[in-house]
């Protein structure tokens, strides 16, 4: 049976010259593929958390297999690099990852980039599983997930087939991620590219990300969210539940839904603010626009109940496309907790059935707002 496995950090120092650059292989790493490689990983963080001075671990050309790992902080260095020039795998069998939720966790990191490769979270026979329609089918692993760590930079890094989500960013500050591409079927459920919860200061840029989930989604708690030039499908689109949330030049292509602000139906404090998303195109998004105050994952806790969320000031500006059904823009907000503050400018979508392009048309409940410039569909503040 696998184990998950914790390294803490040791109570030693060693020399400068130990220090410039740990080869996982050095380490004892075999790039086979099938031989756990997970302890010389761990080896090489301990070394380099450990260090004054600057360390970069380094990853060949080759392929690792990782079980369960946890990268524990806090560190005395604050400036590891990880250079993945190869490909690092999960275990094939959702068993052997011996119920974890995470598949590489970075726990209490500062100061940490990961620059290149791919990781492949192999999540086919998980993916069957719930399919199929199995009750005994685990949640999954995250493949990649950051928690309660600070000034992280993730770039130019390929996340393919995860169990569960891709990359997650939880209790974090001053995270980033440019170029990193994330692929999953369209029929992956739960394959979430990038999640992000209860984070401040995340950037993600230049993004390219096909998935059978949320291509972003950004949870409660999170504020000042950067996103910007992101391509999104196959996937359900960007939806978030937050406050100082920005998204600019966007693409979604065939997509469930394109900008979603979704909540539970039921009551809450929370609230959603300070929203804009700017500069989009939708090539045949089922839901380009929409706010669906009355979400109900099923029969437990919401049925028959007005969400509480407050939603307010958020932007819709240089949208254009097509979508695949009739209703394009959809506020569909709450009784009890209406939404405000809803600016729509520069609005151009339509309708696409067949190969005919018709007028598309607006759906408001409990929604309050105003319309600028050109809107199309026409406004139904």
């Amino acid at each position: 049976m696998a184990s998950l496995i914790v390294f803490l950090l040791p109570l030693f120092s060693l020399s400068s010259a130990e220090l410039i650059r740990l080869n996982v292989a050095d380490l004892g790493a075999i790039g086979d593929g099938k031989t756990d490689a997970s302890h010389s990983f761990l080896s090489a963080w301990l070394i380099a958390c450990a260090s004054p001075l600057p360390a970069t671990i380094v990853v060949p050309r080759k392929t690792y297999l990782l079980r369960a790992t946890v990268f524990e902080g806090p560190c005395i260095n604050r400036a590891v690099t990880i250079e993945l020039n190869g490909i690092l795998v999960a275990p094939a069998d959702y068993d052997d990852m011996d119920g974890s939720i995470s598949w590489l966790k970075f726990h209490r990191a500062d100061g940490l980039s990961i620059v290149g490769g791919y990781i492949n979270g192999q999540g086919s026979s998980l993916w069957a599983c719930k399919n199929e329609g199995h009750h005994h089918c685990p949640t999954g692993a995250r493949s990649l997930q950051f928690v309660n760590s600070r000034n992280v930079v993730v770039t130019n890094l390929t996340s393919i087939n995860s169990k569960f989500y891709h990359i997650v960013i939880d209790e974090s500050d001053t995270v980033t991620l440019q170029g990193v591409r994330i692929v999953a079927p369209e029929t992956s459920p739960n394959t979430d590219g990038i999640h992000i919860h209860q984070s401040t200061n995340v950037r993600v840029i230049n993004a390219g990300i096909k998935t059978g989930d949320d291509c972003i989604s950004i949870g409660p708690g999170s504020r000042n969210v950067f996103v910007q030039r992101v391509s999104c499908g196959p996937g359900h689109g960007i939806k978030d539940g937050v406050q100082d949330v920005t998204v600019k030049h966007v693409v979604f292509n065939g997509t469930a839904n394109g900008f979603r602000v979704k909540t539970w139906a039921r009551p809450s404090t929370g609230f959603v603010k300070g929203v804009i998303f700017e500069t989009a195109v939708m090539d045949n998004v089922r839901n380009p626009i929409i706010v669906d105050q009355n979400f109900c994952d099923g029969e437990d806790g919401c049925p028959h109940h007005n969400s509480g969320i407050r939603i307010s000031g958020v932007t819709y500006k240089s949208i254009k496309g097509t979508s695949a059904t009739e209703i394009a823009v959809k506020f569909d907000c709450s009784a009890t907790s209406p939404c405000s503050g809803i600016r729509l400018q520069n609005i151009n979508l339509t309708y696409v059935s067949g190969d005919a392009a018709q007028a598309a048309v607006s759906y408001c409940r409990n929604a309050h707002g105003t319309a600028v410039g050109s809107v199309a569909p026409s406004s139904c503040f």
